[in-house]
């Protein structure tokens, strides 16, 4: 069985540990956790990891946000991966800062990282974590908020999601998403 775990973010120094690159921490976690360790490759830096026999395929588009799709079709096609086994960890403005969605499909409520990947691929229907960031702005400061750091107050919080995520991705792979979603979905993240 192979996987292919996408986490969503740019890359770049300045992006590093923002809420809109989450996808790249949580992906990261996952990849440290279980050994592995990324390269630079065609479109993203890329990890493989293999775990109680099934092989994961972990990347992080170096497309910008904007354009993940191309990377994703790439490394998808690249693995012989089908859209089913491919797992996308993506920033949510929509979800509270104490929460994270697991969903089997869905549109991209906006999200221009997962916009590219439907357009792409021609398709919602791909399993993704939605990583609730809240949306404690003023008013038109959405693009500073979700490209800025984690406040000290949520660090704590953002890693016990990060951990969450990480096994999140372990039960996706060896019990499939429902099983997946039942583990996080209605979990409440609180210190």
């Amino acid at each position: 069985m192979k996987f292919l775990v996408v986490g969503l973010g740019n890359a770049g120094n300045e992006y590093a540990h923002t809420r809109h690159n989450i996808g790249f921490d949580v992906t990261a976690a996952f990849v440290a956790k279980h050994g592995g360790s990324f390269r630079s490759d065609r479109l993203a830096y890329v990890a493989d990891v293999k775990w109680k026999g099934k092989q994961f395929c972990c990347i992080m588009p170096t497309t910008f946000m904007n354009l993940s799709g191309k990377a994703v079709r790439y490394w998808m096609d690249k693995e012989k991966v089908d859209i089913s086994n491919t797992l996308v960890i993506v920033d949510d403005l929509a979800i509270p800062l104490d929460k994270l969605r697991v969903r089997p499909a869905g549109s991209d409520a906006g999200h221009n990282g997962l916009k590219s990947i439907q357009e792409i691929l021609g398709s919602m229907e791909y399993p993704r974590i939605r990583f609730g960031i809240g949306n404690d702005y003023p008013k038109g400061m959405q693009a500073e908020f979700v490209l800025g750091k984690w406040r000290p107050a949520e660090e704590p919080i953002v890693r016990l999601k990060i951990e969450a995520c990480v096994e999140g991705i372990t039960v996706f792979a060896s019990q499939g998403v429902n099983a997946a979603m039942n583990l996080l979905n209605n979990k409440q993240f609180s210190l």
